[in-house]
């Protein structure tokens, strides 16, 4: 049953990639014309998102051990 759920949850870690990626080329879009500097601050946003969430993650995987 745990790998299936592993398994399932892996799958669903997809969903992530299009909606990092779109959420940073609109933010990214909001606050520059060019194309260059729209990339950049993508990046820089997805990079940031990403970090952030890998931290929240790491909290809450933690906290569920200790428990």
């Amino acid at each position: 049953m745990l790998s299936l759920f592993a398994a399932t949850s892996i799958v669903q870690l997809w969903y992530l990639v299009p909606l990092v990626v779109s959420v940073s080329l609109v933010y990214g879009a909001t606050r520059h014309e060019l194309p260059r500097p729209i990339f950049h601050q993508a990046f820089k946003t997805a990079v940031w998102m990403l970090t952030f969430m890998g931290v929240i993650f790491t909290i809450l995987l933690l906290v569920s051990w200790s428990l």
